[in-house]
């Protein structure tokens, strides 16, 4: 039986961030670590026997991520933070994966972050997310950066459609946007890409490896 690999998700108690918890907590390769930034948020986690660690993305995060294998960050100011949490945050914590040797970092970003102008009250948030999204390109990490439409609370199809620029905006599902999280980890899907997603047709394990 191979070792399983320590996959921290930075954001973990936020509505997306749970889901990717349970999906890593019934996987055969990977064991989950969540990232929360209070403790009693941690005693969510801890009540259903996952690794917890504190970390603040306002703060210095090398202690927060030591031990990582692969990391995901999929963490969000809700609008309120978004050049400290949205993209500082996320610069931090690039640099501390990088510190850790990370073999694989996969961003949660968004549709439009490629284009902020054309956000309308979201140009900040999406400015923020594009220049975390570049941060992480130049860091020599191996990343995969995801871009979903607007996120939805439905149930998860497991099915996508994903391109690198998809020309309509629809919605996907965070469980959907959580699956395909999860999914780019695997060494067998080539690193170092940017795609957006939408719900759609394709079985989320065949659409991130074509």
């Amino acid at each position: 039986m191979k070792k399983k690999k320590n996959v921290l998700v930075a954001g973990a108690n936020g509505s997306t961030g749970r889901i990717i918890i349970d999906l890593l907590k019934e996987s055969e390769k990977y064991q989950p670590i969540a990232m929360v930034r209070k403790q009693e948020q941690k005693e969510h986690f801890e009540k259903e026997n996952v690794a917890t660690v504190l970390g603040d993305l306002e703060e210095d995060l090398n202690e927060a991520v030591k031990g990582a294998d692969k990391v995901i960050f999929a963490a969000g100011s809700g609008g309120k933070k978004v050049v400290e949490v949205d993209q500082e945050g996320a610069k931090r914590f690039t640099d501390a994966a990088k510190n850790a040797g990370v073999e694989k970092f996969v961003m949660l970003s968004s549709m439009g972050a490629d284009n902020p102008s054309i956000g309308g009250e979201l140009e900040d948030y999406l400015k923020a997310k594009g220049n975390a999204d570049d941060y992480l390109q130049k860091s020599g990490l191996a990343y995969t950066i995801v871009r979903p439409g607007a996120l939805t609370n439905e149930e998860g199809s497991g099915k996508i459609q994903l391109k690198e620029k998809l020309e309509e905006q629809e919605s996907i599902s965070r469980a959907n946007v959580a699956q395909t999280l999860v999914e780019v980890l695997d060494n067998d899907v080539k690193p170092n890409q940017i795609f957006e997603i939408l719900d759609g047709e394709t079985p989320i394990e065949k659409a991130v490896r074509s």
